[in-house]
């Protein structure tokens, strides 16, 4: 009995930890959007050179993402997690105490990189922790983490930058990084080593390529005017040119970079597809809606935070829901109403205004909470079901590659698409603005935005350049509710094999010490 004692309580810390760990990452994605403008006055940076603090942690988090399963088997599952712990929180104390804009974006690159791993080695500490029946409610914990971390982080990040300062966003890791490389330390068991695993050098340099030209390009694009630039056409030729170099090395390599068989297995290739619309609707969304909150509709930053905070509600609810039904309904009826319920939460913000009430803020969050929280538990589920388990780690690499893609990708283009359609807007509404339109000729519009004088040319470009901006953020809440339509009809090709009897050997036995 005791020993029985002693096994669970190890099996609820390793638990904790590896939550912790995901926690971690993920809320160090979104943490820094809030505390941008004050890192921006800080470090005398543009808006475009500011921005890099967060798109380099997420393209330096998903280049290192993929090789997580080489350097697992070459070094250890448990090695290279609390190694990369350690790293992280080291890169994170760096971030804190950076002195310009120069050293937070390598210090930024650093924390990606020694954060691209705890993710997905957490991911698959927690399936081989739980027998078949309980990995349901094992994703739906894992998956609270990976959610709730961007979910929290603005209003975590605006609560310590209102009331601290902003490298406290990145300090907050420290006493977490400690707690959680002590209890694997313990609790957690080493996987055998494979002392001849050999990486695939040029299929990973030639992916690390693709996605940083790729990356550069979507960044850099709007400030260059796109392919009139020729920096724009040498980084898409070179991102052109790396995804054909991996795809033949993929191949024709008799021990490729990434497993073909991955991509054999259906339930793993169209949940990589979901992992994709996750990574831009959730980070989009809440790297969209923190400055339409603070500018549009003058959401001081810690109201701000708190006004997202309720997706987190939803994402519990849902979860915990989720990963107690999947084993009687399957994946399929679950993942449905999770696309429907984002569908209408992106429904109802593209539809919004800056007089849109609080309430009405806090419900559709709670709602896209919802959505995401059934179909991260299912895509969790399903995604690995019915996959080898010799390709789970490597597996969950290129799940979390997909999602940062999908984070990196979507911050970049709906950035670029906000800017671009608040111009065109922008033109389009001064195109119907002169001195004969009767509107501006009586009453107060034509003392206070009368065009012929300076004040009133300024308070009418000022007016006009709000709405040009309210309707760039709905068309940028289009685009990704018609990404999250595209998803619907994959989820009818999703299947989900048997759930193996309980009477079978529980295999934490192989995760603990």
């Amino acid at each position: 009995m005791q020993a029985r004692e002693s096994g669970r309580l190890g099996l609820i810390l390793l638990t904790v930890c590896t939550m912790l760990a995901t926690v971690m990452q993920a809320l160090d994605s979104t943490i820094a959007n809030v505390a941008l403008p004050y890192m921006q006055g800080s470090m005398a940076a543009s808006q475009d050179e500011i921005n890099w603090v967060l798109t380099s942690y997420i393209v330096a988090a998903a280049i290192m993402t993929a090789p997580v399963g080489f350097l697992a088997s070459k070094f250890g599952r448990k090695q290279l997690f609390i190694v990369s712990i350690v790293g992280f929180t080291l890169a994170s104390i760096l971030c804190g105490a950076a002195q310009s804009l120069d050293q937070i974006v390598v210090f930024r690159i650093l924390q990606g990189v020694c954060g691209a791993a705890l993710v997905p080695l957490a991911q698959s500490i927690m399936f081989d922790l739980y027998p078949a029946e309980k990995r349901g409610a094992a994703m739906a914990l894992w998956s609270m983490g990976v959610q709730l971390g961007p979910i929290l982080g603005p209003i975590l990040g605006g609560w310590l930058t209102e009331n601290a300062s902003w490298r406290w966003v990145f300090y907050v890791n420290v006493p977490f990084g400690i707690i959680t490389v002590l209890g694997l330390a313990v609790f957690l068991k080493e996987t055998p080593r494979s002392t001849d695993a050999r990486l695939d050098w040029l299929g990973f340099g030639a992916l690390s390529l693709a996605i940083g030209a790729f990356q550069l390009l979507l960044d850099r694009g709007e400030e260059l005017d796109w392919f009139a630039s020729p920096e724009i056409i040498v980084e898409t030729c070179i991102a052109g040119l790396g995804l054909y170099v991996f795809l033949v090395q993929s191949t024709l390599s008799p021990k490729p970079f990434l497993s073909p068989l991955l991509i054999l297995d259906r339930n793993f290739a169209i949940c990589n597809i979901f992992a994709f619309i996750i990574g831009v609707t959730l980070y989009a969304t809440l790297a969209l809606l923190a400055p339409y909150l603070q500018t549009l509709m003058n959401y001081p930053v810690e109201t701000a935070g708190i006004a997202l905070a309720p997706r987190g509600a939803g994402t519990i609810i849902a979860s915990l829901i989720a990963g107690r039904a999947i084993n009687w309904t399957g994946p399929r009826p679950l993942m449905l109403l999770g696309f429907g319920l984002s569908s209408y939460a992106l429904y109802e913000i593209m539809h919004w205004t800056p007089d849109v009430s609080e309430i009405t803020v806090v419900s559709v969050g709670v709602t896209q909470g919802l959505g995401l929280g059934f179909i991260f538990v299912t895509l969790s589920v399903a995604c690995f079901s019915t996959l080898i388990p010799e390709l789970r780690v490597q597996g969950t690499g290129v799940l979390s590659l997909m999602r940062n893609l999908g984070s990196s990708i979507g911050i970049s283009v709906t950035g670029a698409l906000l800017q671009t359609n608040t111009q065109v807007n922008h033109a389009t509404i001064m195109s119907q603005i002169s001195s004969f339109n009767r509107n501006l000729q009586t009453g107060s519009p034509s003392h206070f935005w009368n065009p012929h004088s300076p004040a009133g040319a300024g308070a009418l470009n000022q007016v006009v350049t709000r709405q040009a901006s309210i309707i760039g953020y709905s068309d940028d809440f289009k685009l990704m509710l018609v990404l999250t339509i595209f998803a619907l009809p994959l989820v009818l090709l999703i299947r989900m094999p048997a759930v193996a009897p309980a009477h079978k050997p529980r295999p934490e036995k192989a995760v603990l010490e």
